[in-house]
Order: structure tokens, then sequence, then C-alpha cells
């Protein structure tokens, strides 16, 4: 197991100094759900809930997430980010949503943590706006599926 890279030699917190890595494209794909009683999927589904499109609020939601995560994640680096996907998916046959966010760049480190925030901060938005219906919601399987770019290369959670 490497060595957290986050901790320096006297064990404090510090932020990884990035300057002298290459620059180079890097993409990171991260997902989760949520799940809710099937009458409320009913109502995203179908765009009959009183708020307004959830799904679509959501997508902005995750995609202005994914530029603030430096602001909320304190050693993170604030990214140029070249572009975010944040695709937000009814399944019934589950009574949930699932979130598949798809972070890029060009630079010298990963948009892990940006694909991440952007998953979770989707979910929330859903949740937040379903609570009045559904405050019984549960949000799991938020996860890395994949990186690219950099030193330490590609990376691919099994299935």
């Amino acid at each position: 197991m490497s060595k957290l890279t986050h901790i320096n030699a006297a064990g404090e917190a510090h932020m990884v100094d990035v300057g002298e890595k290459a620059i180079t494209r890097r993409e990171a794909v991260a997902e989760g759900s949520i799940h809710m009683q099937p009458a409320t999927l009913a109502m995203v589904a179908d765009g009959s809930h009183k708020k307004g499109d959830v799904l679509a609020v959501a997508r902005i939601a995750g995609i202005m997430a994914a530029k603030k995560t430096a602001e909320l994640i304190p050693l993170c680096h604030p990214l140029a980010l070249g572009g975010v996907e944040v695709e937000l998916t009814p399944e019934p046959a589950n009574a949930g949503i699932r979130c598949r966010a798809t972070v890029r760049t060009q630079d010298r480190t990963g948009v892990e943590m940006e694909a991440l925030t952007a998953v979770q901060i989707a979910l929330l938005t859903v949740y937040d706006m379903c609570k009045a219906v559904d405050r019984g919601m549960t949000i799991d399987g938020v996860s890395l599926l994949a990186k690219s770019g950099g030193r330490s290369g590609d990376w691919r959670r099994d299935p």
C-alpha cells in the first residue's frame, strides 16, 4: 500500500505539491444511487413533482459541485475542468435513481474527487427536492468506477 500523500514527514496534513507533475488528460467516473418509495420515483420520472424537473435540477447541481470541489475538500487542488457529465437514470425495478458522473481535465492531478462530489451532490439534491413526500430515501453505493491519466495510469473497479 502507498503512503498517504496528504500527510508530511511530521504527520501533519498538507497540500501535495503537483507543480513538477506533467499535464496530462485525466478522467474519472463515479456512480451512486438513491432509493425511494415507488410512488416518489414515479412522480420524479413522469415530471409531476410540484417542485419541477427533479432530474434536471440534480444534474445542474452535480455539475456545479464538481466545479466547486476544491472549495469543499480542504486539500483538493482547484482544477480547470474540461467537461462534466452527470447522468441520472430512474430504475423502477430498484425504486431508485442511479447517478453517474464523468469528469475530464488536462491538468497535473486527477479528477476523482470532482466525480465523487458531483454524484453525492446530485443525489442529495434529489433527496432535498423529494423529502417532503419521502423522508425515508437512502443514498448508497457511491464509489469511483474508473480513472485514467497521470503517473499512476488507468484504474478500473472490478465488476
